[in-house]
């Protein structure tokens, strides 16, 4: 395989960080920084894009920026597993920003100079974790993501609030100290090296003799990247809920999620690799949890009256869905697991922008509040039904393909356990997701109440929905380019 050196992955992360410098600059001119918002987003994805020809060629593209130890080092690789993990987030930030300039100017919001830097900032981290070629590397950009997103779980400075953010920090700065540096050093120590590879780090001799140390360190992988919300490790998910919306969907779709099931996937794939995770049945322990996780969160989701709560339940229970496919070892299986990145991500920020939508124009936030709605913001439901029949995995919308690739992994597999989950947990998303809809279009609306006869859908935030909901459909009708792009992962 082909390697090129080149400064763009570095710019790439580089882009947004330089943005919240003039977006903090900017601060009491809103117009000029929200330009710098938006700005900052369309050239990361310009640079991203620009990268894609080389890696659909087969090519890799590497910068290293500092050397620390052998086997040690700041650097940057772009495979087609990162193109696709940063396409998404960076596409999906542009849209992010046009929809938190109309939340929080509508809701007339404090402290909008601090979400936006910070918002840039943590695309940044994100980025970093994408094109990370080592796990020194992703480790620092995946804590520098938990630091700068706490005052965005924050934000609203209320009791409630800096509870939810402190939960959130300890959940997760407690899982990297506790199982994940102790991971990263047991790994170097074994292995010699941090540095990624298809076929993983260790060496025969390291397996034949230290098998079950082995099993341990993927515990700890598994459990350290705890943005992964593998159960029992997330509850720090439901507690960050009291954010803003926008950052909800930051949390849930765009970036911080997704970096957690991003960086177990390197670990299974190219720490661990396939025929490892085999060996020392690592796979089956994955399996385990995903599949407790999918089925559990589920469940729970069905108890939440409250929208973003059965919202975030959801996330956990989808989450499990990206690990499950890459355990199951499985070509199908990896390509469903991989590609669910997307898929999830353009489907659950889309329930987001609508449950953000609802709750600026109607003040609405628990679903017994939602009968009828639908007949005053029609866009913005309409929108949460594709994304909704998306997690259910309804064809033609892109959760349909993820489910489709699962099943026929769990048949190569012979599994009929994870087929029983899949099953299982369809109709569980049916359940929580079907009387949502159900209310919001065929129950009628307090229409004597002059609060509803008010409830008007606002611009700025319905084209973003929109626009990512019909992103769910372009991905269901035509998903070659990211299958493409996942196999390119497992070759």
């Amino acid at each position: 395989m082909e390697t090129i050196i080149d400064i763009r992955p570095l710019l790439a992360v580089l882009v947004s960080a330089v943005g919240a410098l003039f977006i903090i600059a900017a601060g009491k001119k809103p117009n000029l920084r929200e330009f710098w918002s938006v700005a900052a987003g369309v050239l990361k994805l310009a640079i991203v894009v620009s990268m894609v020809p080389a890696i659909l060629d087969g090519k890799t593209i590497e910068y290293t920026l500092f050397h620390l130890l052998p086997g040690i080092d700041i650097k940057f690789k772009v495979d087609s597993f990162s193109i696709l993990f940063a396409l998404g987030a960076s596409f999906l930030w542009i849209l992010t920003s046009f929809y938190s300039i109309g939340y929080m100017r509508t809701l007339n919001e404090h402290a909008q100079t601090r979400y936006f830097a910070c918002f840039a900032v943590a695309l940044s981290t994100t980025m970093g974790v994408a094109f990370s070629a080592n796990l020194f590397t992703m480790f620092l950009f995946y804590e520098g993501l938990t630091i700068i997103t706490y005052p965005l779980v924050g934000h609203k400075d209320t009791p409630e609030a800096k509870a939810g953010a402190r939960k959130y920090a300890i959940y997760l700065l407690g899982a990297a100290k506790i199982f994940l540096v102790a991971a990263i050093i047991l790994t170097y120590n074994l292995a010699g090296t941090l540095e990624f590879s298809k076929n993983g780090l260790f060496s025969s001799n390291a397996i034949s003799a230290h098998p079950q140390l082995l099993y341990i360190i993927f515990i700890f992988f598994l459990f350290g990247f705890a943005k992964n919300a593998v159960m029992p490790f997330h509850g720090w998910l439901p507690a960050a809920m009291v954010a803003p919306t926008p950052v909800s969907a930051l949390l849930h779709a765009v970036a911080v999620v997704k970096t957690g099931v991003f960086t177990i996937l390197r670990v299974i794939f190219f720490v661990f690799g396939t025929a490892l995770m085999k060996t020392l049945g690592a796979d089956m322990f994955a399996i385990t949890f995903a599949s407790f996780t999918i089925v559990m969160a589920s469940v729970i989701a069905l108890s939440r009256d409250n929208l973003k709560a059965r919202l975030a339940f959801s996330t956990i229970s989808q989450l499990s869905y990206i690990v499950l496919g890459a355990a199951l070892l499985t070509p199908s299986g990896m390509v469903g697991g991989i590609i669910h990145i997307t898929n999830h991500a353009f489907s659950k920020i889309t329930l987001f922008f609508c449950a953000g939508s609802i709750y600026v124009s109607s003040h609405k936030t628990e679903i017994s509040q939602l009968s009828g709605i639908a007949k005053k913001m029609p866009w913005t439901m309409t929108a949460f039904a594709i994304a909704s029949l998306s997690m259910i995995g309804v064809p033609p919308v892109s959760g349909f393909i993820t489910k489709w690739y699962l099943v026929v992994g769990a048949l190569e597999r012979q599994s009929i356990g994870v087929l029983t989950v899949l099953l299982a947990s369809s109709l569980l998303n049916a359940a929580y997701f079907g009387p949502i809809i159900y209310k919001a279009f065929f129950e009628k609306g307090n229409e004597g109440d002059h609060h509803y006869e008010e409830i008007r859908e606002i611009p700025m935030l319905v084209v973003p929905l929109v626009l990512t909901a019909i992103g769910s459909v372009i991905l269901g009708f035509y998903p070659d380019f990211i299958v493409r792009l996942a196999k390119g992962v497992i070759q």
